[in-house]
C-alpha cells in the first residue's frame, strides 16, 4: 500500500502576513475574554470546593463582580492594547492584581484569575515595566505559600525563589517571543522586497524584450535587403553580363563558357534566394520548444551539408520567453551557416545548458578556424557576427567567439533565463 507524501505548500508573503495577522488577532481576542473566563472559573471552583455559607460567598462574589467591572472599564474598552499607553496598561494591571489579592485573601482559588496578569503584563512595552508587571503578578499568585501573620524563614525563602524563577522564566519567554516576532517581520519584509524586485525585474525584462523584438524586426529587414542585394541582385547582374558576353562573341567555345557561367550563377542565385526565404519563414519554435527546434534545425543542416551534428542538452529544459528562444535559435542558425560557408568542418557540436538564471548555448566545429580579432562585420557580409552580438546584447546577454587558425571555432551565447510565464503575464 503506497504512502502519499504531502509536499509543503509555498505561500506568498501576502498569505504569510495574512495568516500571522489572523493568529495575532485570535490571541488578542483570547486575552480580551481571558480575565472574565478565569474569574468565572475561580468563582465556580470556590463555590464547588469550599461550599461556604452564602453569607460568606456573597461578599466574595460582589468583589469578583467589581473586579470584572474594572477589567471592562480599564482594559476591555481600550481599542488597541498594543498601541495603548504603557501607563494605562500598568494602572489596569496593578488595580486588577489588587482585586486578585483581595479575592485570594478570601479564597485561594482566585489565584486562577490572578494568572491573567502574566498575559496582560505582555502589553507593557519597556523591559523594566514588563519585568515589574510579571514580578508583581508572581508575588500575588504565590502569596498563599506563606502566612504573612507568622512568616517562617523557610517559607519566605521558597516564596522568594519561586517568584524570582517564575519572573525570569516568563519574562524570558516574552523576550524570546518578541525577538521571534521581530525576525518574522524582517523575513516578511525581505520576502515582500524580493517579490517587488522580481516583479520590477520582470517588467524590465518585458521592456527589454519589446525593444529587442522591434530592433530584431528592423535587423531582419536590413538583412533581407543586404541578402537580396548581395546575392540575388548581384547574381542576376552577373547572369545578364554573361549573356551579353555570349551574345557578343562568334567563338562557339567562348559562347559556351559564358552560357555555362550564366547557368552556374543562376543556380547559385536560386540557392541563395531559397536560403533567404527559408530564413524569414515560420521558425521551428512555432510548434516546438527550443531543444526540439535546435534538433530540427541541426538535422536539416546536417543533411544538407553532409556534416554530422551532435546536440547535447544539460539541466532541466523549461519553456522560456519567446524572444530568448528565438535569439538562441537565430544564433545557432547563423553559426551553422558560417560553419558551412567558411570552416570546412567535419563535425559540429551544439550544447544547450539550462541554469538557474541563465541559458547558455555553445556551437563548436572542428573547421579551419580564423582570427576573430581580424574579422570585421563589413557591409555585404550578411547577418554576421556583429549582428549576432547585437541581438544577444539586446537581451542583456553576451556572445563570445573563440577560434584560431587550424583549431576550429566555438560560438558561445549566454542570455537571461526568463520563463515563458513572464510573457504570458504581460
Amino acid at each position: 500500500m503506497g504512502v502519499a507524501i504531502m509536499e509543503p505548500v509555498e505561500r506568498t508573503p501576502e498569505e504569510l502576513s495574512e495568516r500571522h495577522s489572523k493568529i495575532e488577532g485570535a490571541y488578542h481576542r483570547l486575552l480580551d475574554w481571558l480575565p472574565y473566563g478565569t474569574l468565572a472559573l475561580s468563582a465556580a471552583l470556590s463555590a464547588l470546593i469550599n461550599q461556604r455559607p452564602w453569607a460568606v460567598q456573597l461578599p466574595t462574589l460582589g468583589l469578583a463582580a467589581a473586579a470584572a467591572l474594572w477589567v471592562y472599564v480599564a482594559y476591555t474598552r481600550i481599542p488597541s492594547k498594543t498601541e495603548a499607553s504603557e501607563t494605562r496598561i500598568a494602572v489596569h494591571l496593578l488595580v486588577m492584581l489588587a482585586f486578585g489579592a483581595a479575592l485570594m485573601s478570601r479564597d485561594m482559588m482566585f489565584f486562577v484569575f490572578v494568572v491573567t496578569g502574566f498575559f496582560h503584563a505582555g502589553y507593557l512595552k519597556s523591559m523594566g515595566m514588563l519585568v515589574a508587571g510579571i514580578g508583581a503578578t508572581s508575588l500575588v499568585v504565590n502569596s498563599s505559600i506563606i502566612d504573612f501573620n507568622r512568616p517562617e524563614p523557610q517559607a519566605v525563602a521558597v516564596f522568594a525563589v519561586i517568584v524570582v524563577v517564575q519572573t525570569g522564566a516568563i519574562g524570558s519567554g516574552f523576550l524570546l517571543n518578541e525577538r521571534l516576532v521581530r525576525l518574522r517581520t524582517q523575513r516578511e519584509e525581505a520576502l515582500l522586497a524580493r517579490e517587488a524586485a522580481l516583479q520590477e525585474n520582470a517588467g524590465l525584462h518585458m521592456q527589454l524584450f519589446t525593444q529587442a523584438r522591434e530592433a530584431g524586426i528592423l535587423d531582419e529587414r536590413q538583412r533581407m535587403a543586404r541578402d537580396i542585394h548581395d546575392t540575388v541582385a548581384q547574381g542576376l547582374a552577373g547572369i545578364i553580363a554573361q549573356l551579353h558576353a555570349a551574345d557578343g562573341t562568334d567563338d562557339a567555345a567562348q559562347r559556351r563558357r559564358h552560357l555555362d557561367s550564366a547557368a552556374d550563377l543562376a543556380r547559385e542565385s536560386l540557392a541563395e534566394a531559397r536560403r533567404t526565404v527559408q530564413a524569414i519563414g515560420p521558425p521551428p519554435l512555432d510548434t516546438a520548444q527550443l531543444p526540439e527546434a535546435l534538433a530540427e534545425v541541426s538535422a536539416k543542416w546536417s543533411e544538407a551539408n553532409a556534416v554530422p551534428v551532435e546536440v547535447t542538452l544539460t539541466g532541466d529544459a523549461k519553456p522560456m520567453h519567446p524572444e530568448v528562444e528565438v535569439t538562441l535559435l537565430r544564433v545557432t542558425q547563423e553559426a551553422l551557416t558560417n560553419a558551412a560557408k567558411h570552416s570546412g568542418a567535419k563535425r559540429v557540436g551544439i550544447t544547450l545548458s539550462y541554469m538557474d538564471d541563465q541559458l547558455a548555448l555553445d556551437v563548436r566545429d572542428d573547421g579551419i578556424g580564423f582570427e576573430p580579432a581580424k574579422t570585421k562585420a563589413a557591409k555585404g557580409n550578411g547577418y554576421g557576427l556583429a549582428a549576432m552580438r547585437q541581438r544577444v546584447g539586446r537581451l542583456a546577454g553576451s556572445l563570445s567567439i573563440e577560434s584560431e587558425p587550424g583549431s576550429g571555432t566555438v560560438v558561445s551565447a549566454i542570455v537571461p533565463a526568463v520563463p515563458r510565464v513572464v510573457a504570458d503575464a504581460a
